[in-house]
């Protein structure tokens, strides 16, 4: 069995629910609105988050219809997050596809979005749970802030890892955690169940959003996306500002500054980024990787079901050795 059945097996009858549930909440009337909404359905991915939720929730009690809702709710905003991200980035391509403003424009885009957000907020308040509709709001005001502070971090003169870790935080660990944290509220977990899986899905997204970071250093076609493709956008990940850090080299540090100004050649940032690959940033960001990994899989309670724990490693595995 590979990891993506593994992680699977413990939920694999709620998860076909849930698909179902997923494209029914994806229609609309209005022609336009439901083509671009059908084009989205055929570009959902493996659903790892929604599977996180189940998973969470079977660790900490029985899987419901509140879980089965949260999840859509966690899945929409996650969706609609992308499509807007794609407008502000201007990224033609997302995982190798066609994003959704390159086959219609940025306004159908925003708009698509917006109406995903609304769903998602109606599939909150139907998991029957005020803590869940706070969660799933609190999530999208983590993720527009995140976007803010990594857009604002351009004019920054420092090389914070510090920084770089809140913008994680308030991004991508903050899908996770949103996932893994609404799985156990959606069960009635205990608060300290509660808080054990908040920081698995802390740990679990540090580490998801590290392995993103790596794949800029290396061409892959299957994500669509050019090497050095962040520092394009101005933005300094893990590996470079552990370099920065680390050599404190001065016409290092201004081709950095002028990356963050997106000032620099394309020939600038292929140099830069071989620069950091020969001072070992990969490494580094592999091994900080790995920790992650580990405090991931060392709070879970060695008492649950062994198929979950299974399910569970093979999840936060699969996160760092995907290949795209």
């Amino acid at each position: 069995m590979d990891k993506i059945e593994l992680i699977k097996n413990p939920v694999a009858a709620e998860l076909n629910e849930f698909r179902v549930l997923f494209d029914s909440s994806l229609k609309s009337d209005t022609p336009l609105l439901n083509e671009a909404l059908n084009y989205i359905k055929k570009r959902n991915g493996k659903m790892m988050r929604p599977i996180l939720v189940m998973l969470m929730a079977k660790v900490f009690g029985t899987l419901n219809e509140s879980t089965q809702h949260v999840a859509l709710a966690l899945e929409l905003l996650h969706t609609a997050s992308l499509v807007h991200d794609d407008v502000v980035d201007e990224s033609n391509k997302r995982r190798g596809q066609l994003s959704v403003n390159a086959v219609y424009d940025n306004k159908v885009s925003v708009l698509v979005g917006d109406y995903m957000l609304a769903t998602s907020l109606k599939h909150a308040a139907w998991s029957g749970k005020v803590e869940l509709v706070e969660l799933v709001a609190r999530l999208g005001q983590e993720l527009a802030e995140g976007e803010i502070i990594q857009l604002s971090n351009t004019s920054n003169e420092d090389f914070s890892e510090a920084i770089y870790f809140d913008v994680i935080r308030k991004k991508t660990a903050a899908l996770f955690v949103a996932s893994a944290e609404s799985g156990a509220i959606s069960v009635n977990a205990s608060k300290e169940e509660v808080e054990l899986s908040t920081r698995f899905g802390e740990f679990l997204g540090t580490a998801f959003q590290i392995k993103d970071d790596i794949f800029d250093y290396f061409p892959n076609p299957n994500l669509g996306k050019p090497t050095g493709n962040d520092m394009l956008e101005g933005k300094l990940t893990l590996p470079a500002l552990y370099v920065l850090n680390t050599l404190n080299d001065e016409s290092l540090n201004q081709l950095a500054l002028r990356i963050r100004a997106l000032e620099a050649t394309k020939e600038e940032i292929a140099s830069f980024v071989e620069r950091v690959k020969e001072e070992g940033g990969i490494e580094y960001a592999e091994k900080v990787m790995y920790e992650y990994r580990n405090k991931a899989l060392d709070i879970l309670p060695k008492s649950i079901d062994p198929s979950l724990y299974e399910a569970l490693t093979a999840y936060i595995d699969f996160v760092i050795e995907r290949k795209i």
